[in-house]
């Protein structure tokens, strides 16, 4: 379980077949084989690490779903180590398990914040509340419109400086992970009419 606060932008090192390695210094610290790091959103297991780099396996469901599928060495990826139960929640309960990627539309300057416009696939749509959670590339936003097939969220310059969001351009591909409770709620009252 992670928060979507992002605590480093690493580099990818590497990527071949399901072998994908991270250069990072942060998340380095206090992590150990077999734990979890989220990867642009994406929960991997640390199978192999050094004092500059950590490696992961990563399978062939997770490529379909994320945008890993299109890392290459280079690319930048957020990073963030996996909640204790002692830490804060600073974001919100974020599972690590991308469900689709939808569409970077436009970034639009408004005074120090950035509006963040995205695409989603139309049936992701549903999950998206106004003022509700929503999770890209592994940062917690809060949604703040939602339109024409697209939601918007907005970019503090905090979040702008620290994540790698900023450095996409319209048309790139971004994951997504939406409320889980929207999905309970959902599944909840299909089983109710279900047996009604």
């Amino acid at each position: 379980m992670f928060t979507g606060i992002i605590e480093e932008v690493g580099t990818v090192r590497h990527v071949q077949g399901g072998v994908l390695v991270i250069a990072c210094s942060t998340v380095i610290d206090d992590t150990k084989l077999g734990d979890s790091i989220a990867v642009n959103g994406v929960d991997l297991t640390v199978r192999e690490m050094d004092t500059t780099s950590m490696t992961f396996d990563v399978m062939p469901e997770t490529f379909r779903r994320s945008n890993l599928v299109e890392a290459k060495a280079g690319d930048r990826v957020n990073l963030e180590r996996s909640v204790r139960p002692s830490d804060r929640l600073s974001g919100h309960i974020v599972r690590g398990v991308i469900e689709t990627t939808c569409v970077l539309d436009s970034m639009t300057p408004e005074g120090d914040a950035l509006i963040f416009r995205v695409r989603p696939p139309a049936e992701y749509l549903r999950y998206i509340a106004v003022k509700g959670p929503v999770c890209l590339d592994g940062a917690s936003l809060t949604v703040i419109d939602k339109v024409d097939g697209t939601f918007a969220v907005s970019l503090v310059q905090y979040t702008q400086e620290h994540t790698n969001l900023t450095a996409r351009q319209p048309g790139a591909s971004i994951n997504l992970e939406t409320d889980i409770i929207a999905r309970y709620v959902e599944q909840m009252l299909a089983e109710r009419l279900a047996t009604s």
